[in-house]
Parts: structure tokens; C-alpha cells; sequence
């Protein structure tokens, strides 16, 4: 349903029970699945593909021109899953000749004045509390929660099932299922409320908090460790992705809270 005071380009392809609420903009290469609501004086760009059963508040920008100065046009886009939230002036900008794609996944919900930039990957089932930013070509795992105010630098990765408390500065990658908090960023624990809350039993979040122990609290360096944690403990999905993570890391991940004080 399209409001008579909004613009639709009309080669865009929008599903026909999809709401368009008046004075919102949606350019022409552009796609919106069905059951999608589109709130007013919302502005879609070209290269936007946008899933089902979506809410989009007033204010956002998507699929903005990059805020990169080597952008130079070139055709790019933001993918944006099914059942996703976002809110009031919200900014996603698409994907440069890096990635050509910003992606958003399934079931996130992207909290007032957030900005995602070029480039950046975002898993399923992620919650970006108020004014969060994700700087270009940031890879953010599945469940991930990065609370009020925090900011990630460009490059970084956050692994599956990490919280990042408030007003972070993301400057290293973070590991999967901790918590980081503090300044400088550092380890302060795994996220044993979240996983617990997402079906992890007692018997693997104590897997988990083993396999970090021997990364933060021993007196081993990170390659060291990791190679302890492959040949002592039994191999497990949540054991390997850590180790995966850790050793494909670019930027380093943050360190242990009392190694960094």
C-alpha cells in the first residue's frame, strides 16, 4: 500500500502487501519483499534488497552513497535480511568495490541513530543498542549484542555470541562468546547469560570458560595457547571457531582485562 505523498521509482520492485507509509523516497533499483513496513519520510537508495516482514522506522537512510573518498560510483549494494528492525534514523550505507555488498542478517533489531557502514557484515540475530557505528568493512558474527554508544573500528571482527557493554571503543577484535568491556577493551568474561539463554548447557559454557582461561588468565601468548587448546582439549564446534577466529584474526584480539592494566 503506497501513501499518495510518497515517491516510488517505478522500476523499483516492491511486494504488493508492502507499507508505504507518506513522504518516504524509494529509489529504482530497488527490491522489498513482502509484509515489509516502510515508515515515513524514510529514504531507500539504489542498491537496497530488502526482505520480508521488515520494519523500517522515520528517518533512515539506506543504501546511502559510501563515505568513502574511493567510491567512484560503481554499482553496489545493501542486503538487508528478513525480519529486521530498524529503527528511527538509522543510516546503512552500501558496500564498495571491497565487499560490494553491506549485509544485514535475519532477526536484528538496529536501535535509533546507529550507522552501519560500506562494507560491513553483519550475521543473524543481532541487536545494536542506540548510536552504536560499525566503521567500513566490520564483520559481526550471529547473536551478537553491542550495546549504547559504542564505536568499532573499521576492520574489525566480533565472533558469535559476544556483548559488548556501553560506550566501547572497539579497537581489536573480540573473540566469540565473551563479554568485553573496560578501556582499554578487554576480556572480562564469557557471555553466560546469553548462552545459557540461547540453550547452552552447563557442560559446554564450562567448555568455553576452559578453552579462555588458557588464552587469558595462563601466561601463554596467543599462538601458544591456541595450540595447547587444540592438542589437550577435545575437539567441539565452539572450540574450533574459537581457534578459527583467533588465528585468522587481522587486527589482534583485545586483550585479557589484567594483561592490559
Amino acid at each position: 500500500m503506497k501513501q499518495p505523498l510518497s515517491y516510488i521509482h517505478p522500476s523499483a520492485k516492491i511486494a504488493k502487501n508492502v507499507v508505504i507509509e507518506p513522504f518516504t523516497t524509494i529509489d529504482g533499483n530497488v527490491v522489498i519483499g513482502e509484509g515489509t513496513w516502510v515508515g515515513p519520510n524514510v529514504t531507500i537508495m539504489d542498491g537496497a534488497r530488502i526482505g520480508k516482514n521488515c520494519s523500517i522506522f522515520p528517518g533512515s537512510v539506506i543504501s546511502g552513497t559510501p563515505q568513502d573518498l574511493k567510491y567512484n560510483n560503481e554499482e553496489t549494494t545493501v542486503e538487508i535480511g528478513d525480519n529486521v528492525t530498524i529503527r528511527e534514523c538509522v543510516t546503512i550505507n552500501k558496500g564498495t568495490t571491497d565487499r560490494m555488498k553491506t549485509v544485514i542478517g535475519n532477526n536484528c533489531l538496529i536501535m535509533a541513530y546507529c550507522h552501519v557502514a560500506h562494507d560491513c557484515i553483519v550475521g543473524d540475530n543481532c541487536i545494536f543498542s542506540n548510536n552504536s557505528t560499525l566503521a567500513g568493512h566490520v564483520t559481526v558474527g550471529d547473536y551478537v549484542i553491542i550495546s549504547g554508544l559504542t564505536a568499532v573500528h573499521q576492520f574489525c571482527s566480533i565472533g558469535d555470541h559476544a556483548f559488548v557493554t556501553g560506550g566501547s571503543l572497539v579497537r581489536k577484535d573480540v573473540p566469540p562468546y565473551v563479554k568485553a568491556a573496560r578501556e582499554p577493551l578487554s576480556y572480562v568474561g564469557i557471555n553466560s547469560v546469553g548462552l545459557r539463554r540461547r540453550g547452552f548447557d552447563s557442560k559446554k559454557i564450562s567448555e568455553v570458560q576452559n578453552i579462555y582461561r588458557y588464552l587469558y588468565q595462563k601466561n601463554y601468548n596467543n599462538s601458544q595457547a591456541c595450540d595447547i587448546i587444540e592438542a589437550e582439549m577435545e575437539a567441539s564446534p565452539e572450540r574450533d571457531k574459537i581457534l578459527q577466529f583467533i588465528r585468522n584474526s587481522h587486527r589482534g584480539i583485545m586483550k585479557g582485562y589484567f594483561k592490559s592494566n
